[in-house]
């Protein structure tokens, strides 16, 4: 019953974290922004519409926006929502967890190089080289967990993050945060390292692959960047709010209400801070692999 709780808030709720973003970003702005449901209307006109292919591709493309939705709802099967259990647990599912986000990028990526396009192709150059330095940083944060609280399942890793760990953990916890969020923002390519409102090929990392896709292709693809958000998003708020009450409404509240002020950080953060130069990304990326290195080895 608690899987299903949990797999359902995802799927339901995933999108909306866009909308808390998008607001607090026409907030700080001093406009009114788009309504906060505006991801859901785009999904379901999105899911109205057609495709049109090009006849350079190959089925390729059109499997990367399947495979992409399919591998994120299996990823989350294995994701628990803080206290709330996920759907399948075992010994290892962290690592497993890790690989399934690298399958879904690398279906992304082979939908984009598909194409033939030349912008796509640079797209997905810098997709691959930045997420080679990121995915070190999400290991790191992983492994350090697991060393801490002695298991290598994220299920009862979860479970163990409460307030006495925190007491007695918490540089490391810290760390791995700081690292985790740093992933964050450049997994879902967000301001500094990314910026999702541009239409300028030559500065997109992710929105230049998809350039060729369209209709429910499209839905598909903003589907599944929307559970990407949550799956990195519960990561980092099932450490941060270590609340473990065992009363299932106060736990869903507390990590839902943990995804919405992550949501409000981004948006403060966006509407903060320029986007950085692209030499200057790796640097970010090694600087948060630095957090989680650290926060492995001290213990």
């Amino acid at each position: 019953m608690s899987f299903l709780i949990n797999l359902l808030l995802a799927l339901a709720f995933a999108p909306l974290l866009r909308g808390i973003i998008n607001k607090t970003k026409a907030f700080f702005a001093g406009r009114q922004g788009p309504p906060i449901l505006q991801l859901y209307y785009d999904l379901a006109k999105l899911l109205r519409k057609g495709a049109v292919y090009s006849r350079t591709t190959s089925w390729i493309f059109r499997f990367g926006p399947v495979a992409g939705l399919s591998i994120s709802i299996l990823c989350l099967i294995f994701l628990p929502f803080g206290n709330l259990p996920a759907g399948i647990s075992f010994q290892g599912d962290i690592i497993l967890i890790v690989y399934l986000l690298g399958l879904l990028r690398f279906f992304t990526v082979l939908a984009a190089m598909d194409t033939g396009s030349a912008f796509e192709g640079m797209g997905a150059s810098r997709e691959m080289t930045f997420s080679a330095l990121a995915e070190p940083t999400l290991l790191f944060g992983l492994a350090a967990l697991a060393r801490k609280a002695g298991c290598f399942s994220l299920s009862p890793l979860m479970h163990e993050v409460t307030f006495d760990i925190w007491q007695t953990s918490a540089p490391t916890l810290a760390l791995v945060i700081a690292g985790l969020f740093l992933v964050f923002l450049a997994e879902n390519s967000r301001i500094p390292i990314d910026d999702p409102a541009t239409h300028l090929e030559l500065t997109m990392i992710h929105e230049v692959m998809i350039l060729d896709h369209g209709g429910v292709d499209l839905g598909f693809i903003e589907y599944t960047a929307s559970l990407k958000m949550w799956i990195l998003g519960s990561m980092i708020v099932g450490l941060a709010v270590p609340i473990r009450s065992g009363i299932l409404g106060i736990d869903i509240l507390s990590m839902c209400g943990g995804m919405v002020g992550l949501a409000v950080l981004v948006g403060i953060i966006e509407s903060t801070m320029a986007r950085f130069r692209m030499i200057l990304v790796p640097q970010f990326l090694v600087g948060a692999c630095v957090f989680s290195v650290i926060g492995f080895i001290i213990q």
